[in-house]
């Protein structure tokens, strides 16, 4: 246990650029505390020492204003930044370097006894405000987005945001070079769906592609046409370069 609790604190300066020294984060860091109250509470837990769990599980949500059940099983090297509001249920399981931020829920979704809770695999990160309900695996590597909501199994190495949560699909992103410096001279920011797939903004960078698409083929039709005599193109269309939002004064 005691070098487990040597980790947790060596994890918070890999992942916490704030932090400063080792008596900072024994002495200011909730989230460390709850761990190690927590390592505590689980061994006796695990001793058959229940009610002396629970109570010091409780004094830890008193200090801390973290909830961590003393029969969750947590890995080595778990961080819990800043750290108010986290739940994490009795039948939890959570794997190596794990991190979790604040308003973080690792709930359950039925009163009957027996696996209840999420199993997180090494390497998950669930970032703030997020709640993960049920007896569902997050895949090892995973990321969950702030304040999604995840009730389905999460695959390896993928990033899920949204309620109800969903996969960022990195495979199926387009080009963006041009998209990019329409959308900087329009006056917004699109490309953020991408990462963050907000269904107005996924719109606005389906009509962005399209427009470029059509520009591409009536420039192509125009010059066919011209060789075969037909004038085109003589009215000049303005460019999206000249294409600019103002603010207003």
């Amino acid at each position: 246990m005691f070098s487990q609790i040597k980790e947790d604190i060596q994890c918070v300066f890999a992942r916490d650029p704030a932090a400063q020294s080792v008596f900072e984060v024994l002495t200011t860091y909730p989230g460390f505390h709850a761990v190690l109250i927590h390592r505590t509470s689980h061994w006796l837990w695990v001793k058959g020492m229940h009610w002396p769990a629970r109570y010091l599980s409780f004094l830890g949500r008193w200090l801390t204003g973290i909830e961590i059940h003393p029969g969750a099983q947590i890995g080595r090297r778990f961080f819990i930044d800043h750290g108010m509001g986290v739940v994490i249920g009795e039948t939890a399981v959570i794997g190596d370097d794990c991190t979790l931020y604040h308003g973080v829920t690792l709930g359950g979704t039925s009163w009957n006894k027996g696996k209840r809770h999420p199993t997180l695999k090494n390497g998950v990160v669930i970032g703030a405000g997020a709640k993960v309900l049920g007896p569902i695996v997050i895949g090892e590597g995973a990321r969950v987005g702030s304040n999604s909501v995840v009730v389905k199994p999460v695959p390896d190495g993928v990033t899920v945001v949204g309620i109800p949560a969903h996969i960022v699909d990195d495979k199926t992103k387009l080009d963006r070079t041009l998209r990019d410096a329409m959308a900087q001279k329009m006056g917004f920011d699109a490309y953020g769906a991408t990462d963050l797939p907000d269904p107005i903004a996924n719109a606005i960078n389906l009509m962005l592609d399209h427009i470029q698409q059509m520009d591409k083929q009536i420039e192509i039709m125009c010059q066919k046409l011209n060789d075969a005599g037909i004038k085109c193109g003589g009215k000049q269309l303005a460019q999206l370069d000249d294409c600019q939002i103002k603010d207003k004064d």
